[in-house]
């Protein structure tokens, strides 16, 4: 499998598109198992992360099928024509925006601890209040949760600040974050969700800056890790590892 050098910072793009080409080349035919993502990640010297956006957004593509607990295996190329329109493929990469999203919105939990009103403060309880409902479809967990957040950042006053952080949550609406999110995301994950956001909200209402910061980091990390298990192998690192230069594989 001769796979070349990526030097991008958006490894998963690079990688998607040589094992795309592995594909079309019958180096992995229709049926096959692609090898596993420890090996990928081994022989390409990346991190696990970028390769499973890869396999993602492979998979959005149509061009392979992830089976949980199983592998991804490859699935007949002309499917991919439906799969792609409209399909509306992101730049970043799912772990590249969350890590954006720890640096924005922890510096914003911060300044926000120091100018929370008491109304302010009751509007972000009530919105924890509805997510913490038993039984709500994912899209209305999802809309209460970007309400938390931009929420947050509104309290600033500052309508750049809550078109950021609006703007980088509805990258999660995307078929990529959607197709990531039906494999990690279920009850138990929103529950620890919203026990996150409750220590976010206790921090802001306790003024203290520094412990809002570190809540509003401590969950947007949590989010990372939740979106970072494995497909099929046994052993998986933390999606914030370092990204590292790819090599060839011999």
């Amino acid at each position: 499998m001769p796979l070349a050098v990526v030097e991008s910072p958006r490894l998963y793009r690079q990688i998607a598109d040589q094992l795309r080409h592995l594909i079309d080349q019958h180096e992995f035919p229709v049926g096959s198992r692609l090898p596993p993502e420890r090996e990928l990640a081994e022989k390409l010297g990346v991190s696990r992360p970028s390769v499973r956006e890869a396999l993602i957004a492979l998979e959005v593509e149509g061009r392979v099928r992830i089976r949980m607990g199983s592998g991804v295996y490859v699935v007949d190329p002309a499917q991919a024509a439906a799969q792609l329109a409209g399909a509306g493929f992101p730049v970043e990469g799912p772990f590249e925006v969350l890590a954006a999203r720890r640096l924005v919105e922890g510096a914003v939990a911060a300044d926000a601890a120091g100018q929370a009103t008491p109304t302010q403060l009751a509007g972000l309880a009530g919105i924890l209040g509805q997510m913490e409902q038993p039984g709500l479809p994912a899209e209305q967990l999802i809309a209460l949760d970007r309400a938390f957040h931009v929420e947050i950042a509104a309290i600033l006053g500052n309508t750049v600040l809550v078109r950021c952080v609006g703007e980088l949550f509805d990258q999660r609406m995307s078929p990529y974050f959607r197709q990531l999110a039906q494999y990690f995301e279920n009850e138990d994950s929103w529950r620890s969700a919203a026990r996150e956001h409750r220590a976010i909200h206790a921090a802001l209402a306790n003024g203290d800056r520094e412990a809002a910061r570190a809540a509003m980091c401590a969950h947007l990390q949590a989010s990372q890790e939740r979106f970072s298990q494995s497909f099929g192998d046994t052993d998986f690192k933390r999606a914030g590892e370092r990204q590292r230069r790819p090599r060839p594989i011999k």
